[in-house]
């Protein structure tokens, strides 16, 4: 069986990172970048909620013993391959990892303009999570 109990977890736990930005999200990249403060607790709940979509790709790799990957675009290929993750799916989550590394590793300075065109992509996490759930229930 699927760690299915473990999965739906996660996604509660994600589902309240994302109703927590969607309350403080600012309203336009002005608003975004006057408010240092805001600004920082976006980035963190963006950060903590793609750790999350990782966090439940790689119970789902372990759960369907598709191998240990080597680093996190491996996991998203592995699960891409099993018809778990589809393809347009698959390259949001790259992209969502990126910006998380940046956010986590301070790769230069954060542009606020890509962190704000971030939090303008929220729908990507519902997509993930109903591509998860389709496949749970298979």
């Amino acid at each position: 069986m699927i760690e299915e109990k473990k999965i739906l977890t996660k996604i509660d736990e994600m589902n309240g990172y994302l109703e927590e930005l969607e309350k403080i999200k600012p309203v336009s990249i002005e608003e975004y970048k006057d408010n240092t403060e805001k600004k920082r607790a976006c980035e963190r709940l963006l950060q903590i909620s793609i750790e999350t979509v990782i966090d439940i790709c790689n119970i789902l790799a372990s759960s369907q013993k598709i191998g240990l990957p080597e680093d996190e675009d491996a996991l998203l290929d592995k699960l891409q391959k099993k018809n778990i993750l589809s393809i347009s799916l698959t390259k949001k989550l790259r992209s969502m990892k990126g910006f998380r590394n940046i956010l986590v590793h301070k790769y230069g300075e954060v542009d606020d303009e890509i962190s704000y065109e971030n939090l303008e992509k929220l729908s990507d996490f519902d997509l993930f999570k109903e591509e998860v759930i389709f496949f749970l229930k298979k």
